[in-house]
């Protein structure tokens, strides 16, 4: 598989999704700049974090209207992986990718640190080479992760088993619900605000994210090379 990493005016994850991707997973990646117009020949998409065009109006909220995003979505429709971390996951709910809003943290205040997550669901296509309710210790950095959504929304997101992660021990940002990171319905994008990519080796403090990836390959690989042999 091929992934494009998106750069954004503003991102400051960019380098470790493509590391995380590339140099730990060994799957093939580069860097896309925003304003292209094209995401042909790439077989997935990883919308790093930071403050894409310095946060301004809302997290997102100029970035999903980047003239890269219509190739995104059209990936995503196409059932191709879509991966957004932090302010990636701000990005793709601003863009309609996936449901509900992400505001301030309900103290004010940005939180960064280690944190405790439980898998949801361990049958997602982002999450197979988890273990059932397995506990989980990834990085977050954030001021704007609080996860908001209607009733019917959040029920909607319980029924059909696309909340995938949520805090655990502790809710650092007031989410609803608890939730750290969410589905569509079609299981091929993923948002969530803890960082994966900065969970890869044991020497940088944990490697609990490797199995994220190592999903992601998993289970989208065999239908990409079965798209290219029919």
């Amino acid at each position: 598989m091929k992934f494009a990493v998106i750069q954004f005016p503003g991102s400051n994850c960019d380098f470790d999704l493509l590391w995380a991707i590339r140099d730990v997973m060994g799957a093939e990646a580069e860097f896309v700049w925003h304003d292209e117009k094209s995401l042909a020949g790439f077989d997935g998409v990883l919308i790093p974090g930071g403050f894409s065009y310095g946060d301004y109006l809302r997290c997102g909220a100029i970035a999903s209207f980047a003239n890269i995003m219509p190739e995104i979505k059209r990936l995503a429709k196409e059932g191709k992986p879509v991966f957004g971390t932090c302010n990636g996951f701000q990005i793709l709910v601003e863009s309609g990718l996936l449901p509900g809003v992400l505001i301030r943290n309900e103290g004010l205040k940005f939180v960064s640190k280690w944190q405790a997550l439980k898998v949801e669901n361990h049958q997602s296509n982002f999450t197979t080479e988890y273990s059932k309710d397995e506990i989980i210790h990834l990085p977050i950095a954030h001021g704007e992760g609080q996860y908001v959504a209607d009733e019917a929304t959040l029920a909607e997101l319980k029924a059909n088993g696309q909340i995938v992660f949520t805090y655990a021990d502790e809710n650092p940002n007031g989410s609803f619900e608890n939730i750290a990171g969410i589905a569509n319905k079609e299981g091929n994008v993923l948002g969530m605000m803890p960082h994966p990519e900065r969970a890869m080796e044991e020497l940088l403090g944990g490697a609990d994210g490797k199995q994220l990836f190592a999903s992601v390959l998993k289970n989208f690989v065999t239908a990409v090379e079965n798209e290219r042999i029919y």
